[in-house]
C-alpha cells in the first residue's frame, strides 16, 4: 500500500484536530481517538476503505508486535501499568492505605497539607514520569480523599510535576533521551565548549515552563488559587461528590475502577506496608537503570559512570523490573497477615483490571500517534516556523510552534526528536549563540503542549493515578498551563532579545507574579460570591 505523501499540505492536521474536538465535546476519548485513527487511515489509503482497513490494522499489531518480534518499549509500559495496579490492590488489601491515611490525618492536618504532601512527593519521585504520576497518586489519593480534595486537583499536582520535574533532572528517563539527542545536536554542529551534560544542566534555568509549572503547583496548593472549572470541582469534593462512586459512566479510563470498593481491607494494617512496597519500588527501578545502563556501557566498550548509564539505560525493562519488585514485597505484606489465598488471587485481578481502560486508551493513542506520524503532521509544523524571521524571535516562536505540536500529537518524546534537531540547524544557519535558547524553547513547549493535550499518554496517565474523569483533568488544567505557558512567553521573548538568563528569569518572575496576583483574586471573588449567595 502506498501512503499519500502530508508533509506540506495543512490536511496533515486533520486527524489530530478531530480526535482533538471530538474528545474535548463528546468527552469519549476512545470514540475520538478512533475517529481520528479512521480519518487519517482514510485519507492516507486516498479514501479507499479496504486499504485504510488493512493500514489500521497494520498500525495495531504494530503496538504489540513491531520488526518480527515483540514492542518491547510499549509492552514494558503495559507490563508496568498491570504490575502497579495489581501493587496498588494488594496495598489496600494490606491495610497499608488505611494506615498510612490515619498516620497522615495524625500529622498532616488540613487539606493545604494533603496537597502539599503529593506536590512534594511528586518533586522527589522523579526517576520517570509515567511512574510518578502512577506511584504518587497511589500514596497520595487515600490521604487527599480524607481531606476532600478533587480529583481534578489532585490530577493537576501529579501532571504537573511529573514532566516539569522529569525535564529538567539529568538523572532521569528524559533527561537521558534529551542528552542522547542534545549529544548529536553539538556533534553535527562543532561544538565543543560544553559536553551533552554541560549542554543540558545550561537548559535548566532556561526551561521556563517547567520552573513555573512547578512553582503554580505550590502557588496554586498554598493560595488556593482555583479558578475556572477547579473551583466547581472543589466545591463538589467538599460535598463529598466526586469521589469513586461518582464517576461518569461515559468515562471509558473509569469504567473498571469503582472494582477497587470491593477490596476488604486488613484490620492488621501498617503504615510501612504502604511505605516498603513503594520506597524499593523504586530503588529497584533506579538500581535497574543503572544496571541496563552499565550493560549497554559494557556492550559498547566503555567503562561505567552514573551520567553514562542513564544515557544508555533500558527504561522500560527497569520499570518491570521494578515493578516486579514492588508486587513481590506487597505480596509479602498481605502474605504474613494469613490472608486467603483466594482472597489475593481476587484482589490481583481487581487490580490489574483496574488499569485496562488506561491500557486501552494508550493502545489508541500510540495508534493514532503512530498516524499522525505518517500524515508527517511535525514536518508540516516545523515548516511553518521557517522564513525571513528575525533570528531574536525564534526562541518564543520555536516554543509555541512545539506547543503546538506536541498539542497536536500527544507526545513530548516525539516532538523532542522532531524539533531539537530543527532548532539546532536553525541556530546554525542564523545564529550560534541562540543554540541553547532555541533548544531550551524547544523543551518547553513540548511539555506545555504535551501537558494540554488530551491524547497525550502522560496526561493521561496523571488522571489514571489520580483516579479522575480524563477530560475533567484537562479542562480544570488548562488555564494554569496556559498561563504558564504565557509566562514562558514573556522569557523567551527577552531571552531572544537579551542572550541574558538572569535577565529572562527576572521578567518571567514578574509576569509569573502577576498572574499569581490575578488567579488569588479571581479565586477570592468566586469565594465571595459563593458565600453571598
Amino acid at each position: 500500500m502506498n501512503l499519500l505523501d502530508f508533509a506540506s499540505s495543512p490536511l496533515s492536521l486533520i486527524p489530530a484536530l478531530v480526535a482533538l474536538s471530538l474528545a474535548i465535546i463528546t468527552r469519549r476519548v476512545l470514540v475520538s481517538l478512533g475517529m481520528g485513527i479512521a480519518l487519517g487511515a482514510l485519507l492516507l489509503a486516498d479514501y479507499s476503505v479496504g486499504d485504510a482497513i488493512g493500514y489500521i490494522g497494520t498500525k495495531v499489531k504494530n503496538v504489540f508486535i513491531e520488526d518480527g518480534g515483540l514492542n518491547t518499549w510499549n509492552m514494558s509500559i503495559v507490563g508496568f501499568l498491570l504490575l502497579l495496579g495489581m501493587m496498588t490492590a494488594l496495598l489496600t488489601l494490606s491495610g497499608g492505605t488505611r494506615a498510612f491515611a490515619e498516620w497522615a490525618q495524625v500529622r498532616v492536618k488540613s487539606k493545604r497539607g494533603s496537597k502539599l504532601l503529593a506536590a512534594f512527593l511528586g518533586v522527589f519521585i522523579f526517576v520517570d514520569d509515567y511512574f510518578n504520576s502512577l506511584a504518587v497518586g497511589s500514596i497520595s489519593r487515600p490521604v487527599t480523599d480524607r481531606f476532600y480534595v478533587s480529583r481534578a486537583k489532585l490530577a493537576y499536582i501529579l501532571d504537573s510535576t511529573a514532566a516539569p520535574m522529569c525535564v529538567v533532572m539529568p538523572a532521569s528517563s528524559w533527561g537521558a533521551y534529551i542528552m542522547t539527542i542534545i549529544g548529536g545536536i553539538l556533534v553535527s554542529h562543532g561544538i565543543t565548549e560544553y559536553s551533552a551534560l554541560g549542554a543540558y544542566l545550561r537548559l535548566v534555568p532556561m526551561n521556563f515552563y517547567a520552573v513555573f509549572a512547578l512553582l503554580m503547583v505550590f502557588a496554586v496548593v498554598w493560595f488556593q488559587m482555583d479558578i475556572g472549572q477547579m473551583r466547581q470541582h472543589e466545591i463538589n469534593a467538599s460535598q463529598g461528590q466526586g469521589f469513586d462512586d461518582d464517576m461518569s459512566e461515559n468515562d471509558e479510563q473509569a469504567r473498571d475502577l469503582n472494582d477497587e470498593l470491593d477490596i476488604r481491607e486488613s484490620e492488621k494494617g501498617k503504615v510501612s506496608d504502604l511505605i516498603y512496597p513503594i520506597v524499593l519500588l523504586i530503588i529497584a527501578t533506579i538500581g535497574s537503570m543503572l544496571y541496563t545502563g552499565g550493560q549497554a556501557l559494557v556492550a559498547d566498550g566503555k567503562s561505567f559512570n552514573v551520567l553514562g548509564a542513564f544515557e544508555n539505560t533500558d527504561v522500560g525493562t527497569s520499570l518491570i523490573y521494578g515493578g516486579l519488585v514492588g508486587l513481590a514485597v506487597a505480596m509479602f505484606t498481605v502474605v504474613k497477615q494469613g490472608i486467603a489465598i483466594t482472597e489475593i488471587a481476587r484482589t490481583l485481578w481487581i487490580g490489574a483490571k483496574s488499569m485496562f481502560g488506561a491500557i486501552l486508551i494508550l493502545v489508541f493513542a500510540w495508534t493514532i500517534g503512530s498516524v499522525i506520524g505518517d500524515m508527517k503532521t511535525g514536518a508540516y509544523l516545523s515548516s511553518l516556523a521557517q522564513g525571513n524571521i528575525d533570528p531574536h524571535w525564534l526562541p518564543v516562536i520555536l516554543f509555541l510552534l512545539s506547543g503546538i505540536m506536541a498539542f497536536s500529537t500527544g507526545t513530548s518524546w516525539g516532538t523532542f526528536g522532531i524539533m531539537l534537531p530543527i532548532a539546532g540547524d536553525m541556530a546554525g544557519a542564523t545564529e550560534i549563540a541562540l543554540m541553547l535558547p532555541m533548544l531550551s524553547a524547544v523543551l518547553a513547549g513540548s511539555v506545555f503542549g504535551d501537558h494540554c493535550s488530551p491524547i497525550s499518554d502522560t496526561t493521561i496517565l496523571s488522571s489514571t493515578g489520580a483516579r479522575c474523569n480524563h477530560i475533567d483533568h484537562v479542562s480544570t488544567q488548562l488555564p494554569y498551563a496556559l498561563a504558564v505557558a504565557g509566562v514562558s512567553c514573556v522569557g523567551f521573548v527577552v531571552l531572544g532579545m537579551t542572550l541574558s538568563v538572569l535577565a529572562s528569569l527576572a521578567a518571567s518572575t514578574a509576569a509569573f507574579i502577576a498572574v499569581c496576583f490575578v488567579f488569588s483574586t479571581l479565586a477570592k471573588s468566586k469565594m465571595v460570591s459563593c458565600k453571598a449567595a
